[in-house]
């Protein structure tokens, strides 16, 4: 919806127009539309507009609340604001505009804090207190919309991206040597807290922050707790039941006073957001935004995009190629400001690029994967669940179908991996990165991911591993991709009511007989086309890199880097070994393309940050 950002000085100075209207200037491209700010004492507030929900001036922010006490800057949605409004209105509150921050703003005033658990949509906003002098900001459940703050030497400053808080900053950062290991070695970012920059963290979802604005003093709290929350849900009875609240999750996030679009990548998780919106809202004349290779090629999904060929009047189709991802990955690493361990994420990136012709809000379907087990190596965690309840049958069963279904054994090694302790685990990992350096191999980093997701010791707390550890780095992309284009992308699958009722279902409904995601399958039954229904393969947005990265244009272009003397002394990656190991790939001996696309990422994010 926008993009929001703020700085508090405690050094006796006040901030002035100059500094807050840079940080604007650094997320213009979240909101096109309008823009504001506040400068009162130490504080300064920032906002830049994408108009969606009432479109006037009206909707101008920071917004103040009736008697002036309270002003807010608000990026996201409230997707149940409606309703919202007609309860508050019966307390008789009075507004002014159409829109869902205002409905957010009196539901503070009204109910404190304990306004958050009465939404349903997406957030990341700050609210200033005159009275006391105190700012209070908030995340949503999930992670949706993104929150970053550091408190560096004088100042507090926070924003919905990384660059604004660096131009507050003012000065170099510096890397976070732990993130650095997590993404090298486990290939993973955001499962915590931290940066990739020392000097930035981010507000964990489901926390608000409040900050004395006098003091200094910062108190930080979950507000949501998906352990607490998911014992106190009950699981979907049947498919209907789940049918109804997904019907009701797609249709809340259709409300927008602008148009509305879909990413079709087709998988199961968008085909039944499309084949809903056809079935029960009878969009026929939706966008569908999807993107596409020669045929053959990895990640091309056409034979199942074009099952829709016949419902849909408006399809729309990117072709990424080695040329343009060349052309626009400096573009591309200043979209991001991190590291990411893929470049899947690029064809996302031009799915969004095409779609700003046509619409500004998407529906896309993350979190199904994490919610409906969805990844390979979910069936690793079932199979160490039955094993540890002696279900030795139905374990072998299992066993059976998976590679009757897919002739591999991929979920058997996962399941392997899932039994041995921590430490041998982290050893694993470490050895398999053979071209780290030495002094970079012996450092002493234990990630979360193997302490707690790895270590997880059934399916579901697998999956609620990954919603606490896992899920935010595909929600943090997502948002900077759609953002960078003045898109606002929604999510129905994280509708916290169907997060709580799948996450207490038992594990026979989520995978059964080889097969992912039973109960979604099972109840998009008559609504999807049945060759996306019961298909076995999972591909999402992909890009060829194993064969981008052979071709000459970037031949030299990696060769540069690897050859270069900022790359070798770093002391990361044992250059002479990176060096023979792409040899290999150029020769076709091996695909390492992925570890090939860390080495450079992290060389250009080095290169453009921190350097």
């Amino acid at each position: 919806m926008c993009g929001i950002c703020g700085i508090i000085k405690f050094d006796g100075t006040k901030p002035d127009q100059q500094i807050i209207g840079s940080m604007m200037q650094s997320i213009k491209h979240r909101g096109p539309n309008d823009q504001g700010s506040l400068l009162e004492d130490n504080m300064a507030l920032g906002f830049v507009r994408l108009s969606i929900i009432d479109l006037s001036s009206l909707g101008h922010q920071p917004m103040y609340s009736a008697d002036k006490r309270y002003a807010i800057i608000f990026n996201g949605e409230v997707y149940n604001y409606i309703e919202l409004r007609k309860e508050l209105e019966q307390k008789g509150y009075k507004f002014i505009s159409g829109t869902d921050t205002e409905v957010l703003l009196n539901s503070y005033i009204e109910w404190g804090e304990d306004c958050l658990h009465r939404f349903n949509g997406m957030w990341a906003f700050a609210i200033y207190d005159h009275q006391n002098k105190e700012l209070f900001c908030a995340r949503d459940r999930f992670g949706v919309k993104p929150f970053y703050y550091t408190r560096h030497k004088n100042n507090f400053a926070f924003a919905s991206e990384i660059p604004a808080i660096l131009t507050a900053i003012g000065e170099k950062p510096h890397a976070d040597t732990e993130s650095v290991f997590d993404y090298m070695v486990y290939n993973r970012t955001d499962q915590s807290d931290k940066t990739f920059f020392k000097e930035i963290k981010k507000l964990p979802h489901g926390h608000t922050l409040k900050i004395q604005l006098q003091t200094g003093d910062i108190k930080i709290r979950r507000w949501y707790d998906l352990r607490t929350a998911l014992d106190n849900s009950k699981p979907f009875e049947s498919t209907e039941a789940f049918k109804e609240t997904f019907n009701s999750a797609v249709g809340l996030r259709l409300r927008s006073d602008v148009p509305v679009g879909v990413c079709l990548s087709g998988g199961l998780d968008s085909s039944s957001i499309v084949s809903t919106l056809l079935k029960e809202f009878g969009t026929g004349d939706l966008n569908t935004f999807s993107a596409v290779y020669q045929k053959g090629q990895k990640g091309d999904e056409t034979e199942f995009i074009n099952e829709y060929r016949s419902s849909i009047k408006n399809m729309h189709f990117i072709y990424p190629t080695a040329e343009s991802f060349y052309k626009d990955l400096p573009e591309f690493i200043c979209t991001h400001a991190e590291p990411f361990p893929t470049t899947s994420i690029y064809a996302h990136y031009k799915v969004m690029e095409m779609a700003k012709q046509h619409v500004v809000v998407t529906l896309d379907g993350q979190g199904a994967d994490e919610e409906l087990a969805g990844y390979h190596y979910f069936f690793g965690f079932y199979y160490k669940e039955l094993f540890k309840q002696f279900r030795w049958v139905k374990l072998l069963t299992e066993i059976k179908d998976y590679w009757s279904n897919y002739h591999s054994s991929y979920a058997f090694k996962s399941f392997a991996y899932f039994l041995m302790p921590s430490g041998i685990k982290t050893a694993l990992r470490v050895n398999e990165k053979g071209y780290l350096s030495n002094n970079f191999s012996n450092l002493k980093f234990e990630s979360v991911v193997a302490t707690e997701l790895y270590n997880s010791p059934n399916l579901q707390a697998a999956l609620f591993n990954h919603f606490e550890y896992k899920l935010e780095h595909l929600l943090k992309w997502q948002d900077l991709n759609s953002m960078r284009f003045s898109i606002e992308a929604r999510v129905p699958f994280l509708d916290y009511r169907l997060v709580q009722g799948l996450l207490t279902n038992d594990s026979g409904k989520l995978i059964s007989k080889g097969i992912t995601k039973r109960f979604l399958r099972e109840a998009m039954t008559g609504v999807l086309p049945e060759k996306i229904r019961m298909r076995m393969d999972k591909v999402g947005f992909e890009t060829p890199q194993d064969e981008w990265f052979r071709m000459p244009m970037f031949r030299e272009y990696i060769k540069d880097i690897l050859y270069s003397d900022s790359f070798r002394k770093r002391d990361i990656i044992d250059a002479e070994k990176a060096k023979k190991l792409y040899q290999q790939h150029l020769d076709g001996k091996k695909d390492i393309s992925k570890e090939i696309w860390k080495w450079i990422n992290l060389e250009l994010w080095y290169r453009r940050y921190i350097d």
